[in-house]
């Protein structure tokens, strides 16, 4: 097959030359609500594309590349006293696939727990393109069914108000879950 990028011949869908030069991370802060922060590790113009995959029959693949060149390197430095889970927003399967499963996956390490399957959204509402109002008007309304009391890092695809962000972590802390931060390829306003 051809490189996505750059057309040359590639036993992945972005050879390891383009991954090397196109998908460089930098690690980006942003405090969505007092003391809560969000990491991202791309720039959103740069990766879009990437990140509609998530629509098509490929995508698990584009998702499983920028995972290990992003959430892969976070876990194997990241340090913490206890064991933490790192829970995927709405992991549910579209296109025979979770895009925020697989990056939850890549997250494993002797500290952080991959949780599937355990926060999901009762409203199916679509907020790609949509407005922070009407975000606030249709709330994906989780549902968490995991262990209570454990530590936590919320993982999703991208950041674009931080609404589905914050009302991940109330919803978890409503069962003592101490939510450290979110963890997400991209950062709209970055």
């Amino acid at each position: 097959m051809r490189c996505l990028s750059c057309q040359k011949l590639s036993f992945e869908l972005i050879c390891k030359e383009c991954q090397n030069n196109l998908l460089s991370t930098s690690l980006h802060t942003r405090e969505v609500d007092k003391d809560f922060f969000v990491y991202s590790f791309f720039n959103y113009s740069e990766i879009s594309e990437l990140l509609n995959a998530k629509y098509h029959f490929f995508g698990d693949n584009i998702y499983k590349i920028l995972a290990k060149n992003s959430f892969a390197k976070f876990a194997s430095n990241f340090t913490f006293t206890n064991q933490v889970y790192a829970i995927s927003i709405d992991d549910m399967i579209t296109k025979e696939f979770s895009h925020s499963a697989i990056l939850a996956k890549h997250l494993h390490s002797n500290i952080i727990k991959p949780y599937f399957n355990v926060l999901q959204a009762k409203n199916r509402v679509s907020y790609a393109g949509k407005s922070l109002e009407f975000r606030k008007n249709n709330k994906r309304d989780f549902e968490y069914s995991g262990k209570k009391y454990i530590s936590v890092i919320l993982v999703d695809d991208i950041i674009t108000t931080g609404s589905t962000m914050l009302e991940a972590k109330k919803k978890l802390e409503e069962y003592g879950c101490d939510v450290l931060m979110g963890l997400v390829l991209s950062d709209a306003k970055f």
